[in-house]
Protein backbone atom coordinates (compact mmCIF):
# COMPACT_ATOMS: atom_id res chain seq x y z
CA UNK A 1 0.00 0.00 0.00
CA UNK A 2 1.56 3.34 -0.98
CA UNK A 3 2.43 5.82 1.70
CA UNK A 4 0.35 8.97 1.28
CA UNK A 5 3.26 11.21 2.34
CA UNK A 6 5.97 9.86 0.07
CA UNK A 7 3.97 8.10 -2.61
CA UNK A 8 5.95 4.89 -2.16
CA UNK A 9 5.43 1.65 -0.32
CA UNK A 10 6.70 1.59 3.28
CA UNK A 11 8.73 -1.51 2.39
CA UNK A 12 10.48 0.06 -0.59
CA UNK A 13 13.77 1.87 -0.03
CA UNK A 14 13.68 5.64 -0.11
CA UNK A 15 15.60 7.77 -2.55
CA UNK A 16 18.85 7.33 -0.60
CA UNK A 17 18.60 3.54 -0.94
CA UNK A 18 17.94 2.96 2.76
CA UNK A 19 14.80 1.72 4.41
CA UNK A 20 13.30 4.11 6.93
CA UNK A 21 14.05 3.15 10.52
CA UNK A 22 10.85 3.02 12.57
CA UNK A 23 10.87 5.41 15.52
CA UNK A 24 9.52 3.80 18.67
CA UNK A 25 9.83 6.91 20.84
CA UNK A 26 9.61 10.60 20.34
CA UNK A 27 12.48 12.99 20.75
CA UNK A 28 15.27 14.50 18.79
CA UNK A 29 17.63 11.56 19.26
CA UNK A 30 15.32 8.70 18.33
CA UNK A 31 16.52 5.10 18.38
CA UNK A 32 20.26 4.56 18.44
CA UNK A 33 20.15 1.05 17.02
CA UNK A 34 17.45 -0.64 15.00
CA UNK A 35 15.56 -3.40 16.79
CA UNK A 36 16.90 -6.90 16.24
CA UNK A 37 13.72 -8.59 17.38
CA UNK A 38 15.18 -10.14 20.52
CA UNK A 39 14.64 -7.31 23.00
CA UNK A 40 11.24 -6.48 24.51
CA UNK A 41 9.31 -3.72 22.80
CA UNK A 42 8.43 -2.03 26.09
CA UNK A 43 11.84 -2.35 27.79
CA UNK A 44 12.46 0.59 30.10
CA UNK A 45 15.22 1.66 32.40
CA UNK A 46 14.34 1.28 36.11
CA UNK A 47 14.31 5.04 36.73
CA UNK A 48 13.04 4.85 40.32
CA UNK A 49 15.84 2.45 41.30
CA UNK A 50 18.43 4.64 39.59
CA UNK A 51 16.99 7.65 41.42
CA UNK A 52 17.29 5.86 44.76
CA UNK A 53 20.84 4.62 44.12
CA UNK A 54 22.09 7.98 42.88
CA UNK A 55 20.44 9.76 45.83
CA UNK A 56 22.11 7.42 48.31
CA UNK A 57 25.57 7.23 46.76
CA UNK A 58 26.02 10.88 45.75
CA UNK A 59 26.41 12.12 49.36
CA UNK A 60 28.54 9.08 50.25
CA UNK A 61 30.99 9.72 47.42
CA UNK A 62 31.08 13.45 48.18
CA UNK A 63 31.86 12.64 51.83
CA UNK A 64 34.53 10.16 50.72
CA UNK A 65 36.09 12.79 48.45
CA UNK A 66 36.24 15.33 51.27
CA UNK A 67 37.49 12.79 53.81
CA UNK A 68 40.31 11.46 51.62
CA UNK A 69 41.31 14.95 50.43
CA UNK A 70 41.55 16.29 54.00
CA UNK A 71 43.39 13.15 55.12
CA UNK A 72 45.84 13.46 52.22
CA UNK A 73 46.43 17.15 52.98
CA UNK A 74 47.16 16.40 56.63
CA UNK A 75 49.45 13.42 56.10
CA UNK A 76 53.16 13.84 56.65
CA UNK A 77 56.02 12.19 54.83
CA UNK A 78 56.47 8.64 56.08
CA UNK A 79 52.81 8.22 57.10
CA UNK A 80 51.04 5.08 56.05
CA UNK A 81 49.02 5.43 53.85
CA UNK A 82 50.86 8.27 52.19
CA UNK A 83 49.37 11.29 50.50
CA UNK A 84 49.65 9.68 47.02
CA UNK A 85 47.20 6.81 47.58
CA UNK A 86 44.86 9.07 49.55
CA UNK A 87 44.83 11.59 46.71
CA UNK A 88 44.04 8.81 44.24
CA UNK A 89 41.15 7.67 46.46
CA UNK A 90 39.88 11.26 46.67
CA UNK A 91 39.95 11.58 42.88
CA UNK A 92 38.18 8.23 42.39
CA UNK A 93 35.47 9.22 44.87
CA UNK A 94 35.15 12.59 43.12
CA UNK A 95 34.69 10.96 39.73
CA UNK A 96 32.08 8.58 41.16
CA UNK A 97 30.30 11.53 42.84
CA UNK A 98 30.24 13.37 39.51
CA UNK A 99 28.86 10.27 37.78
CA UNK A 100 26.13 9.90 40.41
CA UNK A 101 25.23 13.60 40.08
CA UNK A 102 24.97 13.36 36.30
CA UNK A 103 22.86 10.21 36.54
CA UNK A 104 20.61 11.90 39.10
CA UNK A 105 20.13 14.83 36.72
CA UNK A 106 19.30 12.54 33.78
CA UNK A 107 16.84 10.48 35.83
CA UNK A 108 15.05 13.56 37.19
CA UNK A 109 14.71 15.03 33.69
CA UNK A 110 13.34 11.75 32.30
CA UNK A 111 10.83 11.41 35.16
CA UNK A 112 9.66 15.00 34.63
CA UNK A 113 9.30 14.37 30.89
CA UNK A 114 7.25 11.22 31.55
CA UNK A 115 4.99 13.05 33.99
CA UNK A 116 4.55 15.92 31.57
CA UNK A 117 3.55 13.67 28.66
CA UNK A 118 1.15 11.60 30.81
CA UNK A 119 -0.98 14.60 31.80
Amino acid sequence: MPDSRTGSSPHEPRAGGRKPVPRARSGTVGRRNPRTGTEPVTARSPLRLRLLLASVFLPLFVAGTVLFAVWAAGSDEGDSPGSGPLTILAVVCGVLALTAALDLDVVVRRLRRERGSAQ
